[in-house]
């Protein structure tokens, strides 16, 4: 496996926020929260512009395919949600059973899904188009789902003032730089890879302003490390589950082997570039945001290690081209 930079990156985010976390808190001098605000606007504006609607409509006509991906994305996955949540009570505290709640809300991650799909030779028409509707409907889901799977809402925002705050730092930025994709994106092309590092950057800010917020507030001082493990297993588990039961659903329906692998990576996949905003939105003020990220954050690590292992044996499996 190759070197991450972005998982030591986010650990020493970490690492910092318990060691120092005043920079970074909400009154904190480095004033992260309006930087990671402006952050955001720009990497979705950003997406915005590299976002294709060629590719999007090129894989419109697999319907059964998407319905699968959306299905298991917005129902599957929060039926799993609700289950942890209630069952969980006396085992993890209610800021992981939030977390997972917010972790099984969280629409498919784009970047990775359809390298993932590359990878594995499979239908990368499709994948895009799973991937960039399921963050498109995420936008108002997520916020949804979350109010809905907890029974309250009393952890969160208020439902509408979460829509809105979703709308005007993602949503808004995004139509604008669909807006805008004819004249710049000649000019950002070459420079992608520099707009993927923005993208990690704002994540590891928002990452270490969470956790000195949590800091502050004393959330770790009382934290069972226990609880860390179960979290990470559990994280684990989701995924296999989800990834066979995907696997299973798409060989049943008769898929091609192409649809079969956009299908098990893209309904398999949860977002943290989109949580990590999404969970600041929704749990603004919190002072366990940082343990509510927590269950994105493991599964956004272990997603990727396990479905590179993933694509690599599907890819030797491929037939030769003819």
């Amino acid at each position: 496996m190759k070197f991450d930079g972005f998982l030591v990156a986010m650990l020493m985010a970490v690492a910092l926020a318990l060691l120092w976390p005043a920079p970074g808190a909400a009154d904190g001098y480095l004033h992260l929260g309006v930087i990671t605000q402006v952050g955001v606007a720009l990497v979705f504006f950003f997406h915005g512009v590299m976002l294709a609607p060629q590719a999007i409509r090129a894989g419109f006509k697999k319907w059964r395919l998407h319905l699968l991906v959306q299905l298991t994305t917005f129902v599957a996955f929060p039926v799993f949600g609700v289950l942890l949540y209630w069952s969980m009570r006396s085992v993890l505290s209610s800021e992981l059973r939030l977390g997972f709640v917010l972790l099984c809300a969280m629409s498919s991650t784009i970047t990775s899904s359809v390298a993932m799909t590359a990878m594995a030779k499979g239908d990368v028409a499709a994948a895009m188009f799973n991937a960039s509707v399921s963050g498109l409907i995420g936008m108002l889901m997520t916020p949804l789902l979350v109010q809905v799977m907890t029974g309250t809402g009393q952890h969160m925002v208020p439902f509408s003032h979460a829509i809105t705050g979703i709308l005007m730092t993602l949503a808004v930025p995004l139509v604008l730089g669909q807006a805008m994709r004819a004249v710049l994106l000649p000019r950002l092309a070459p420079h992608k890879a520099w707009l993927n590092k923005l993208d990690r950057v704002v994540i590891v800010l928002i990452v270490y302003t969470s956790f000195c917020e949590s800091t502050a507030a004393g959330v770790w001082a009382s934290f069972a490390w226990l609880q860390l493990l179960l979290t990470a297993l559990l994280a684990l588990v989701l995924l296999g589950v989800m990834l066979m039961a995907t696997r299973y659903v798409a060989r049943a329906a008769g898929f091609s082997r192409e649809e079969e692998i956009a299908a098990v990576f893209c309904a398999s996949k949860k977002s943290l570039a989109s949580g990590a905003p999404i969970a600041k939105i929704l749990f603004v003020g919190h002072p366990g945001l940082g343990l509510i990220m927590l269950p994105l954050m493991l599964y956004h690590q272990i997603q990727l290690l396990v479905c590179t292992v993933l694509a690599r044996r599907y890819a030797r499996s491929a037939p030769p081209a003819q």
